[in-house]
């Protein structure tokens, strides 16, 4: 086995590609997101008016609009074509549309139409636009309402009620700034290294084939599958340990991102969490043992983990055929052991479950490892 391993670290010192797999491309995946999340949360979104009234109430509107601290009103149009066009351009990511006669139909209570259109191709952007535009809407529309009924001698505390009549108070939990970093970074940067950890470990099994080196490795492990891969693996499973200690440094050390809960817990799930990936591709390579095709099996899967995972749309929203796939990637129980013990700070009694998937994931390649010894005693490189 030692042999094995010596063989597997030189390999891996000897081959560019796997210092861009291991080191280059996830660090610069890392400092990447961290970078452009660092405000935290995107404010000043581009955007214009489209003003067809000119009254005074339309131009307070505008005035309030360009006042609120995620809008930036670059433009002031006069047409909605002139606004389709920047917004199509990517000049702005949506505009505010006040129809003319808008004071005059309001106050005579014609219910003018306010339209306001956000590009959804850009999803956070468009949305932090659509909800300022929706504030704005409403607190117009309340303040011609009190408006008019103080003018009929209705005093403002018997307004206040009848528009108001359910005060809310929301509050962050754990998240009080509505930071998207301390979201976005501590899911989508363990579904880059899950990404990689699958193409490598395909990689570096499929080349054993491919070159039919991988006959010599079974003579080195005395024909043992078991000694085989993990002495073959190990070098890369301690490579991942570092990064994935170093990626829990960056976000919680270095970036400040909090902690309510136990460093232990956490550390040790984003151990247990490479080993699960390593299973899961050895699993994904016994039932595929050909280069191309578990490269773009493992390529596929690691890159609907992003969207299957339920970072971006909760899984109780998702078609039951499409949910039941978030719960087959370790990506999804290293976020859920995030938001307990890092976010919600509870105990671990709470985060057993997925810490016991993280070892069905790893005795998983178990299943098919007959297969892997098969097709390396006799490899054939199928194109």
């Amino acid at each position: 086995m030692k042999q094995i391993f010596i063989r597997s670290v030189l390999q891996i010192v000897r081959r560019p590609i796997y210092w861009v797999a291991f080191f280059v491309l996830p660090f610069f995946c890392f400092m990447l997101l961290t970078s452009l999340m660092e405000e935290g949360l995107p404010s000043k979104v581009p955007a214009a008016m489209i003003d067809k009234d000119g009254s005074a109430l339309s131009r307070k509107v505008t005035q309030n609009l360009g006042g609120m601290q995620m809008v930036d009103l670059q433009e002031d149009c006069n047409s909605y074509t002139e606004a389709r066009h920047l917004m199509q351009k990517g000049d702005i990511f949506g505009f505010f549309l006040i129809p003319e006669n808008f004071e005059r139909d309001l106050l005579s209570g014609r219910k003018p139409v306010i339209t306001f259109y956000t590009n959804m191709t850009y999803f956070v952007p468009a949305s932090i636009l659509f909800k300022t535009f929706k504030t704005t809407a409403l607190y117009t529309k309340a303040g011609v309402a009190m408006t008019v009924m103080e003018s009929v001698g209705a005093s403002p505390r018997e307004v206040t009620p009848l528009l108001l009549p359910i005060n809310i108070q929301a509050r962050g939990i754990h998240n009080p700034e509505l930071n998207y970093a301390i979201y976005l970074c501590n899911s989508f940067l363990p579904g880059v290294l899950e990404l990689m950890i699958f193409l490598v470990t395909c990689f570096s099994l499929g080349q054993e084939i491919k070159y039919g080196s991988s006959v010599r490795l079974l003579e080195m492990a005395n024909g043992s599958i078991v000694k085989a891969l993990f002495a073959k693996l190990l070098p890369q499973t301690l490579i991942w340990w570092v990064i994935a200690i170093f990626l829990e440094s960056w976000l919680f050390g270095y970036n400040g991102y909090p902690v309510y809960g136990s460093w232990f817990w956490l550390t040790l799930s984003e151990l247990m969490f490479v080993v699960a990936c390593q299973g899961w591709a050895l699993f994904f390579f016994g039932i595929l043992p050909n280069l191309r095709l578990s490269l773009s099996a493992s390529a596929l899967l690691g890159i609907l983990a992003f969207s299957v995972a339920a970072f971006s749309f909760p899984v109780e929203s998702m078609y039951g055929a499409i949910s039941i796939f978030s719960w087959i990637l370790p990506v999804r129980y290293n976020f859920l052991i995030y938001i307990d013990q890092a976010l919600n700070g509870i105990d671990i009694y709470y985060s057993r479950v997925w810490f016991v998937a993280y070892i069905i994931f790893m005795i998983l390649p178990f299943t098919v490892l007959w297969r892997i010894k098969r097709e390396m005693a006799k490899p054939v490189y199928a194109p």
